[in-house]
């Protein structure tokens, strides 16, 4: 069973940006394709970017974040990252890195689904406040 641990998380004003990290341990990320998910309060859960297996080497993005986030693996490290630029109030949530199937890159309507991920991280907080 893989690990994870969210960090980089923070307070940041809108059009600022983040780096999160999700690094692994007990197993390597090669072969799981890692998702990053966000929980805000009294909104639904929402994915938010996937990698796939360094095999299919493709990445997923949600509507409401594409152009602004991205995703990329560093292998040496064994560790994801979400570069988040031009952050905007309503990015505020709980961000949790997850690691699973990459079914979603096979689908031919693709959508990030929590069903499809089997390990979790605790999560890490991102605040865009002025």
């Amino acid at each position: 069973q893989v690990r994870l641990d969210e960090s980089g998380g923070g307070l940041v004003q809108p059009g600022g940006s983040l780096k999160l990290a999700c690094a692994a341990s007990g197993s390597t990320l090669d072969y799981y394709a890692v998702a990053w998910f966000r929980r805000a309060p009294g909104k639904e859960p929402e994915g938010v970017s996937c990698i796939s297996t360094i095999r299919l080497s493709s990445t997923y993005y949600a509507d409401s974040v594409k152009g602004r986030f991205t995703i990329s693996r560093d292998n040496a490290k064994n560790t994801v990252y979400l570069q988040m630029n031009n952050l905007k109030p309503e990015d505020t949530a709980v961000y949790f890195c997850a690691a699973g199937s990459d079914r979603l890159f096979y689908s031919d309507d693709p959508h990030l689904s929590e069903t499809d991920f089997g390990s979790w991280g605790l999560g890490t907080q991102v605040t865009v406040s002025s």
